[in-house]
């Protein structure tokens, strides 16, 4: 199974927001970040607090991929 989060980054573009300011707003750590720019699961509760930022759904920022 993999992760992709392409769809939080095209969501980033849009609103024209950046990575550091997301965190900001979001309330999570650079390395959860660091994490989700290598494409590696992050807690759901981390996931969470982004869609509640941006206002969004699970399934607006991550895909999930089965092999």
């Amino acid at each position: 199974m993999t992760y992709s989060y392409n769809r939080l980054w095209k969501l980033l573009i849009d609103k024209r927001m950046t990575k550091t300011a997301m965190c900001k707003a979001a309330g999570i750590s650079t390395n959860i970040l660091a994490k989700m720019g290598k494409d590696e699961p992050v807690a759901i509760e981390s996931l969470a607090k982004i869609c509640i930022a941006l206002g969004c759904t699970l399934d607006d920022i991550v895909e999930i991929k089965t092999k």
